[in-house]
């Protein structure tokens, strides 16, 4: 992998972050809410954010899926704004069926972000969400995405879906360098 794009993912203060700074793993998921396979292996982050303290975890929103996918990443991005970001991330996870505006608001207030908040900041920070998202954008072209789930891993691309087991492997392998 390209070590300057690299660097731009892992250091891209603007992306979601959960875990220690100092933490001895990253792994950077870039993800969309309408992707099934996403959805069936989000869980398998929060199993091992769960198990493994000396994970980090950067998401990069990377809205591939039409108008919907960009309304979701928006309203998760303008929830990280209120510090609400993993709790609606998780939500739009678990959630199925289809998913609209509306409904994308309604699971997010279910979730804990304060509804009217997020319709605020998704209009008052719509600059800074549009460069986020045109930041993921250009990082995963960047590094040959082909779509989502893709994660990085150590020094590893991953394409396609991981469950919960290979998710670890790919963590411990990482960490034997």
């Amino acid at each position: 992998m390209d070590s300057d794009v690299v660097r731009g993912v892992l250091g891209d203060a603007g992306s979601p972050v959960v875990g220690a700074a100092d933490a001895d793993v990253t792994v950077v998921v870039f993800t969309d809410y309408l992707c099934g396979v996403c959805k069936e292996t989000d869980g398998a982050v929060r199993v091992l954010r769960a198990e493994d303290a000396r994970v980090r975890v950067i998401w990069k929103d990377w809205p591939i899926r039409g108008p919907v996918s960009d309304f979701a990443a928006r309203t998760a991005l303008a929830a990280h704004r209120q510090g609400a970001y993993a709790v609606v991330h998780a939500a739009l996870m678990e959630a199925r069926g289809a998913l609209t505006p509306e409904r994308i608001d309604a699971i997010a207030a279910h979730a804990g972000a304060d509804g009217a908040r997020l319709a605020t900041d998704r209009k008052a920070f719509a600059r800074e969400i549009d460069a986020q998202l045109a930041k993921h954008n250009l990082q995963a072209f960047g590094l040959g995405i082909a779509g989502t789930p893709a994660y990085i891993i150590g020094d590893r691309l991953i394409e396609g879906g991981l469950d919960a087991r290979r998710l670890k492997n790919a963590v411990e392998s990482a960490r034997r360098g």
